[in-house]
């Protein structure tokens, strides 16, 4: 499915840049989402990306930190998290749709595995 990489520990203030890859599938064809999810919370919406990138949106949480886009002829979304905060502290999770832009995951069709973002205070 889809392979979520690039988590890892980092000290608040600091920067991360989350990739996503879908081998066997053309991404073009889909809308892109990142999700997060801490353990006992549910899973919540963080950004999201238009088939063709021409329009994004975020949770109100990380608007101006982060900032997702995508790299259609290299089949890759990414995440860029700037200014992290401990309470970012999650797994990420990337998501492909096949309809527009939502913040429910359940207009997702295909996840992949997270990554373990840690941000320390």
């Amino acid at each position: 499915q889809l392979q979520a990489s690039g988590g890892g520990l980092v000290q608040a203030g600091g920067s991360l840049r989350l990739s996503c890859a879908a081998p066997g599938r053309t991404i073009s064809s889909y809308t892109m989402g990142w999700f997060r999810q801490v353990p006992g919370k549910e899973r919540e919406f963080v950004a999201a990306i238009t088939r063709g990138g021409g329009y994004t949106t975020y949770a109100d949480s990380v608007k101006g930190r982060y900032t997702i886009s995508r790299d259609n002829a290299k089949n890759m979304v990414y995440l860029q998290m700037n200014s992290l905060k401990p309470e970012d502290t999650a797994l990420y999770y990337c998501a492909a749709g096949s309809g527009a832009t939502s913040v429910y995951s359940s207009a997702y069709n295909y996840w992949g595995r997270g990554t373990l973002v840690t941000v320390s205070s």
